[in-house]
């Protein structure tokens, strides 16, 4: 008999990351994005929290969006696909206790897991200046938190470390072991700038590490094959469809100002029965 699917979206993405090597995690900024990604072929995706700032609220990536911002994006996606979603908690939005409500809201809202990260709570992107770390002991404490909240054993805990920009790759894969010590499962090494550092981590961490592919940041666009040589065992791309779509979007909106008809723009579009197709809409129509 074949074998069944995991039934809960931890198991799923645990089984993609085991299938597939390393796993591509697409950046899904809403549920018609999800849709593309499951149409493409990703067996796993990733809701950002700038893409929530950006996208849901017209705001930047500084701390500014709420947990209940994110759960409502999360729930949507979940509800639209079944890819197993990890989700940017940023710092878990305050106390421990907050924390444990925030695993909790995540899981009711059926992503795969989520991932903390050690900056202070007034956060900033990963790859701007200025970012302040916690220290090691306090991040610490947020993973205790997360892990401790899990209602379902396989909802997925991540630490993610800025320490590299900061601190060095030696204090960052050492904070990166402490984490693992609590309890992290995978490890989200933020801005690293060079194959070697992937190697580095990856031979020091005795977990999966993930690589931040992300467009004009600090880390270069390094190929899939690349980063598996390197033992990365998950890729992110978290805001290249939505970087795409925005840049497609403007031309359209400047085109439409400047010439006041369309027709030059009908080459570059999702067609209607393309999208009808994608949303199921014919076997769906009363």
């Amino acid at each position: 008999m074949p074998m069944s699917e995991p039934s809960t979206a931890g198991a799923r993405f645990r089984a993609a990351l085991n299938h597939e090597r390393p796993l591509q995690i697409a950046g899904t900024v809403n549920a018609i994005s999800a849709l593309l990604a499951r149409q493409a072929g990703f067996q796993a995706i990733y809701l950002s929290g700038s893409g929530v700032a950006s996208t849901s609220h017209g705001l930047p990536d500084l701390g500014v969006t709420t947990l209940q911002d994110v759960v409502e994006d999360a729930r949507r996606i979940t509800a639209a696909v079944d890819l197993p979603l990890l989700v940017d908690a940023d710092t878990g939005w305050g106390s421990s206790l907050m924390i444990e409500r925030t695993v909790r809201e995540l899981i009711r809202a059926g992503a795969a897991g989520l991932h903390l990260e050690d900056q202070i709570d007034a956060k900033r992107c990963g790859h701007r200046p200025g970012k302040q770390l916690v220290s090691a002991a306090e991040m610490s404490d947020r993973l205790k938190a997360a892990l401790d909240a899990r209602s379902d054993s396989s909802f997925v805990i991540m630490a993610r470390t800025d320490a590299v920009a900061i601190e060095g790759m030696t204090a960052a894969i050492d904070r990166a072991n402490q984490y693992v010590d609590v309890g992290a499962e995978m490890i989200f090494a933020e801005a690293v700038t060079s194959l070697e550092d992937y190697l580095r981590f990856t031979e020091s961490v005795s977990v999966p590490v993930l690589a931040n592919i992300t467009e004009f940041g600090r880390t270069p666009l390094y190929s899939l094959d690349s980063l598996r040589e390197a033992g990365v065992k998950l890729v992110l791309y978290p805001l290249t469809a939505f970087r795409a779509m925005n840049d497609a979007a403007a031309r359209v909106y400047q085109t439409l100002r400047e010439t006041g008809t369309q027709k030059d723009l009908i080459d570059m579009m999702q067609t209607r029965d393309e999208l009808y197709s994608l949303l199921d809409y014919y076997r769906q129509e009363p």
